[in-house]
C-alpha cells in the first residue's frame, strides 16, 4: 500500500494514504480560525493577534493501533490570491468556515466561501465520478461576547446547513474553549473518522515518543489507560503547489490510487 512518511530528528512515522486527511479553514480576517486551530493544537488561546498568510500543522495519530495524519491548512482571511484558495479548497477533505458572530461581513463572506467549497468541490467529483460527502461545519465564533454586539442571529447560521446532513453549525468561543471540542466530535463523526481525533479523546505525547508511535503494540505505562494517542510534528511543512497540482491531476485522470498524494515536500 502506498505510504506517506514523515521524518524530522528520531521520528520516521509512516501513514497510509488512505488514513491521511487534510482540514482547510477558511473565513474573513480577526474572525478567530488561528485561535480554533490553536486550541485543537495546543489547547491554547492566544490573546495578541498576528494576521495569517497560511500556516500549515501536522498532527499524526496512533488510535488502536493504526496510523492517522490530519494536515491542516489555516488560510488567510485576505485570500490576495484566489487561485491558491481554489487549490486549497480542491485538495481539502474536510472544512471549517469561520465568521464571528459581532461582524456581518464575515458571515456573509462564510456564506461565499460555503457556495464556492460546493461548486469547486462538485466539478471535480464530476470529473473524478466520486461519490464522496463533503464534511464541513460553520462556526460562529465570538459567542463569548455579549449580546448586545450580536450582528447575526443563530437561525441565520442554522439556516446555512439545514439542507445538508454533512454540515453542521456551532456557536463557539475560542476564547472561553466553548463548544469547540464538540464542534470538532461532529465534524470528524460526519467525515467518519475516528472520533478520538478530537482534542479531548486522545492522549497528547512529545515528539520524544516517536520512534514507538507507530507500533502497533504502542503501550507505555504511562499511557496503559489510553488506547488513542496524538502527536503535533514539530517538522511539518506544506506540500509544495506543485505536489498539489499533481494530486489533484493523478484523481482527475484517475490515476494510482483515488488518496494518492505526493510526498510533502518543498520544491
Amino acid at each position: 500500500a502506498m505510504m506517506k512518511t514523515m521524518s524530522g530528528g528520531n521520528c520516521n512515522l509512516n501513514v497510509p494514504a488512505k488514513n491521511s486527511y487534510r482540514m482547510v479553514v477558511l473565513g474573513a480576517s480577526r474572525v478567530g480560525k488561528s485561535s480554533i486551530v490553536s486550541r485543537f493544537l495546543n489547547g491554547r488561546f492566544e490573546d495578541q493577534y498576528t494576521p495569517t498568510i497560511e500556516d500549515f500543522h501536522r498532527k499524526v495519530y496512533n488510535i488502536r493501533g493504526d496510523m492517522y495524519q490530519l494536515d491542516i491548512l489555516d488560510t488567510s482571511g485576505n485570500h490576495p490570491f484566489p487561485a491558491m484558495r481554489r487549490l486549497s479548497i480542491l485538495t481539502g477533505d474536510v472544512f471549517i468556515l469561520v465568521f464571528s458572530l459581532d461582524n456581518r461581513e464575515s458571515f456573509d463572506e462564510v456564506k461565499r466561501l460555503q457556495k464556492q467549497i460546493l461548486e469547486v468541490k462538485s466539478c471535480l467529483k464530476n470529473k473524478t465520478k466520486e461519490s464522496a460527502d463533503l464534511p464541513m461545519v460553520i462556526c460562529g465564533n465570538k459567542n463569548d461576547h455579549s449580546e448586545v454586539f450580536r450582528k447575526v442571529r443563530t437561525d441565520e447560521g442554522e439556516n446555512l446547513v439545514s439542507s445538508d446532513e454533512n454540515c453542521a453549525y456551532f456557536e463557539v468561543s475560542a476564547k472561553k474553549n466553548t463548544n469547540v471540542d464538540e464542534m470538532f466530535y461532529v465534524l470528524f463523526s460526519m467525515a467518519k473518522l475516528p472520533h478520538e481525533m478530537s482534542p479531548s479523546l486522545h492522549r497528547k505525547i512529545s515528539i520524544q515518543y516517536g520512534d514507538t508511535f507507530q507500533q502497533k503494540s504502542f503501550r507505555m505505562r504511562r499511557f496503559k489507560d489510553m488506547d488513542a494517542y496524538g502527536m503535533i510534528s514539530p517538522f511539518a511543512r506544506r506540500p509544495s503547489v506543485n505536489s498539489d497540482l499533481k494530486y489533484i491531476k493523478s484523481k482527475v485522470l484517475r490515476e494510482g490510487q483515488s488518496r494518492e498524494r505526493e510526498k510533502c515536500t518543498i520544491q
